[in-house]
């Protein structure tokens, strides 16, 4: 059991939810899978065998988690688990915390702003000449796509690759690599928390069930996929509703 600060408990609440949401293609509890791979702050790349991938799954999962937040109150809210899980927020964190000093310069009177780190970015207000903030989608390098270009008022988006951090984007249901071809993930949301851990997921889904579900959720996104030397650009209906507006 440990107490969670505000800012802890506030991105595991919303890490959870989307945990729940997507049946676990994005999980804060993978940090014994991450470890398998060596992807870890402190481990070296590897291919672990069955046995070392069975043992991390045993040990991971969302489920195994319990946050009281009723608590919140008087102690602060409480993360339970029942032993040897460990947490992997890089699906999460960078969103949270962008938020966070967006709502920060907010508290300090600034409502017109556009935050972005290492790639994730909120937009509030307007620019100086009362235009939006205007930015372009990621693209993976090498990659000629048709530029896309969003307004980021009171919005963020986030994307999520490979080649970004060059690692594997693990599927926490296997523990093992995704095979959906999915290189880059991109969503726009209400907040940069939710579009970092739903661009997390959609690459795990991939096309198709990853658009299923950003089509029932209401969710912007774009997908770059590569099957078979094959490059492909896929839009969500939400996001092409954006860009129909």
């Amino acid at each position: 059991m440990v107490r969670a600060s505000p800012d802890f408990a506030q991105c595991m609440t919303q890490g959870l939810s989307i945990a729940r949401t997507t049946e676990g293609a994005f999980d804060p509890a993978i940090g014994r899978i991450v470890d398998a791979w060596g992807f870890g702050a402190t481990g070296q790349p590897r291919r672990p065998d069955d046995a070392a991938i069975a043992q991390a799954r045993a040990l991971s999962g969302w489920q195994r988690l319990t946050l009281a937040t009723q608590a919140m109150a008087t102690q602060g809210a409480m993360l339970h688990q029942p032993g040897g899980v460990a947490l992997d927020l890089s699906g999460i964190a960078k969103g949270h915390a962008v938020d966070a000093v967006a709502d920060l310069l907010r508290a300090h009177g600034i409502e017109h702003a556009l935050v972005e780190i290492g790639g994730e970015l909120v937009g509030r207000g307007v620019k100086p000449d009362g235009d939006p903030w205007w930015v372009d989608l990621e693209s993976p390098p090498g990659m000629v796509l048709p530029p896309l270009r969003i307004a980021l008022h009171g919005l963020a988006v986030a994307t999520s690759g490979d080649y970004r951090r060059g690692a594997h984007t693990l599927d926490p249901r296997t523990g093992r690599p995704i095979a959906t071809g999915v290189v880059s993930a991109s969503v726009i949301h209400a907040t940069a928390a939710a579009a970092d851990a739903f661009a997390t997921a959609l690459s795990v889904l991939g096309p198709v069930d990853g658009l299923a579900l950003a089509s029932d959720l209401g969710i912007a996104a774009r997908l770059v996929t590569v099957i078979d030397g094959r490059e492909v650009e896929h839009l969500s209906p939400a996001l092409h509703a954006m860009l129909d507006d």
